[in-house]
């Protein structure tokens, strides 16, 4: 059923030539979000959010099972059920559904079971069979490694830390992996309970879900795009409660406040929002930009114009780093047979990375008579007049003098600033390594301001002639427009899809 409605959606995009955004959020209603990030976005969205006019629990008039009756109802009846492929339907609005159950994505447990508006949120209510509703317990969400049990839409069993866990179908992982994500923005004030609880949660505003939790829950996102069905049971429930589910509005939102984005500020007016785009299908992902080169510089012929200083060397004189033909700049406080306590940095001009999205670093390097490399020799990044270590990128053995590659290193949290890279090479009286670096670059992805007009299918408005804002449809600004099939611009406070021909 899923596959099938996300095909009608992306059918009907394919016809779609322009249209303007359709009003399903209300005006202003994300507006306090503008310019926030990380922690403080996610407590932005709460304060829109923690409020909703619940229906009562059970069935009956005003009671959630009338609710399922507008939430979760296909047009022929049939009652959408996102934890088993049984199919049954809806009867008299209201009444209960044979062999079904009202099941808590989030456990009611987790709370100690009390009936709050959590208890009858419908943002984490939906109709479930009963025997699988039984069977997953109140067992986080995740990646199910050895199954128990398998009705072929959901796996119940442990996952790789011996929690155990149920795991959606891959259809609906992205729709519960953002309902998720609103219980833990939602209710960030909760204090959690109990073991299952504490597995996939932490006390507190932020981040609220453990790390190995929301890295899951986005990647599961990120392939499970928001499509027309997800949207209209947002709207629905919208309707019904008065407050909306912003992981569904905004795709990219989880990006700016647990993924790769949280040092960048958000902005609900130019990020996409699939309810004001008629309720489209998938979100598609934008292809890979292409890196500018920022710093290049090959060490064994003198390029680079790095700065080499020692902080404190073994006596008067002594230089720690010194440039080698053959290995590049090479530290060391190994002289006359002996260790000596040293401290050196070698440091690289200013890096521009003004203009800049993204930003990435990579060096060639190895490290000989160090037992780990990693404990005593560094590599900074100073910005500001401050200066921050880096990590996760590769350091060789140190015990011999094999060449390794670090792999790419992000800098995008330094994307629009001017950096040094900084080496920081230290030693004991018992331990004075050598470390040779070989070469280095700095590669960017450059945001650019000169874009032409694109040939529209529709001629008319935006106006080409005059300042606007153009994104792909997960939000990232575009740098050349003629080169994607659909765009989004912003111009005057008003936003267009559009469709570009070639």
């Amino acid at each position: 059923m899923r596959k099938h409605i996300k095909t009608i959606a992306a059918a009907m995009a394919s016809l779609l030539v322009m249209q303007t955004a359709q009003a399903q959020i209300p005006d202003g209603y994300y507006a306090s979000l503008k310019g926030k990030k990380g922690a403080e976005l996610k407590t932005a969205v709460h304060e829109i959010i923690k409020k909703a006019d619940v229906l009562d629990y059970g069935s009956g008039t005003g009671h959630t099972w009338e609710g399922f009756y507008s939430t979760d109802r296909m047009d022929n009846g049939q009652v959408v059920d996102r934890y088993s492929n049984d199919i049954r339907y809806f009867g008299k609005s209201g009444s209960v559904i044979s062999g079904m159950n009202i099941e808590h994505s989030f456990p009611k447990s987790w709370w100690r079971g009390t009936q709050n508006q959590a208890y009858k949120d419908l943002y984490n209510l939906m109709p479930c069979e009963q025997k699988i509703n039984s069977s997953k317990s109140n067992y986080p969400m995740g990646k199910v490694t050895s199954v128990k049990t398998d009705n072929g839409c959901t796996r119940i069993g442990t996952g790789n830390e011996g929690y155990q866990l149920w795991e959606p179908a891959d259809k609906w992982k992205g729709d519960f992996a953002r309902g998720y994500m609103y219980m833990a923005t939602a209710y960030q004030q909760f204090s959690w309970s109990g073991t299952q609880a504490l597995q996939i949660l932490q006390q507190g505003s932020y981040p609220t879900l453990r790390k190995w939790a929301y890295t899951l829950y986005m990647e599961w996102a990120r392939k499970d795009a928001v499509d027309a069905l997800e949207v209209e049971r947002n709207n629905a429930v919208s309707r019904i409660q008065g407050n909306r589910n912003p992981f569904v509005d905004f795709p990219n939102l989880m990006e700016y406040i647990w993924g790769d984005s949280i040092n960048y500020a958000f902005n609900p007016e130019t990020t996409l929002s699939t309810s004001g785009y008629g309720g489209g299908g998938s979100v598609t992902p934008d292809p890979e930009p292409t890196e500018t080169m920022i710093y290049e510089a090959m060490f064994t012929d003198n390029s680079g114009n790095c700065t080499a200083e020692t902080v404190n060397g073994p006596y008067a004189g002594f230089e720690v780093w010194k440039r080698d033909s053959q290995y590049g700049w090479k530290g060391t406080a190994f002289s006359q047979n002996t260790a000596h306590a040293a401290e050196a940095t070698l440091t690289t001009p200013e890096i521009d990375l003004t203009g800049c999205s993204q930003a990435t670093l990579s060096f060639e390097h190895a490290v000989n008579y160090c037992n780990n490399p990693s404990e005593i020799l560094s590599v900074e990044v100073a910005c500001n007049g401050q200066t921050a270590k880096l990590s996760g990128f590769t350091w060789p053995a140190g015990n011999n003098w094999t060449f390794r590659e670090s792999g790419d290193i992000s800098l995008n949290s330094y994307a629009g600033k001017k950096i040094n890279i900084v080496f920081r090479y230290r030693s004991t009286s018992v331990q004075a390594s050598t470390w040779e670096i070989k070469q280095m670059t700095v590669k960017g992805i450059k945001t650019s301001t000169d874009i032409s007009a694109p040939t529209i299918a529709n001629d008319g408005y935006p106006d080409f002639s005059r300042p606007y804002k153009a994104y792909t449809l997960d939000g990232k600004p575009v740098t050349d427009i003629r080169k994607r099939d659909f765009i989004i611009i912003n111009q005057d406070g008003k936003t267009w899809k559009l469709k570009v021909e070639p």
